[in-house]
């Protein structure tokens, strides 16, 4: 892995499980599933350590899948620019990026 990999990562990271260095967003479909619903989802996303060659091909740990109260679950890290008017010159750099976490059903992708 390279180093501007292991600092994406852990950019990420901080924000998956910390909620520190970007935004958080559940949609409309994961707000149904209630209050509990919700926290065990947000709960499964910030635990979530099952990173592996197969869901995680570049190491940047900013996608993955996963099973929650029966649901299928997916997260997924954006790199947008500061004004969130395009994408990111350089998403190991959070000077120039914002982060954004997007919490949704799987079938919403």
């Amino acid at each position: 892995m390279n180093r501007e990999a292991e600092r994406i990562r852990a950019l990420n990271d901080n924000l998956r499980t910390k909620g520190e260095g970007g935004d958080r967003v559940i949609t409309r479909r994961i707000h149904t599933l209630g209050a509990n619903g919700v926290i065990e989802v947000i709960e499964a996303v910030q635990t979530f350590a099952a990173f592996e060659p197969a869901n995680d091909p570049y190491g940047e740990h900013d996608c993955a899948l996963l099973r929650v109260a029966n649901q299928r679950v997916m997260f997924k890290i954006d790199y947008y620019n500061l004004t969130l008017t395009g994408h990111s010159p350089d998403a190991g750099d959070p000077a120039v990026t914002r982060r954004v976490l997007t919490i949704m059903l799987a079938d919403e992708y």
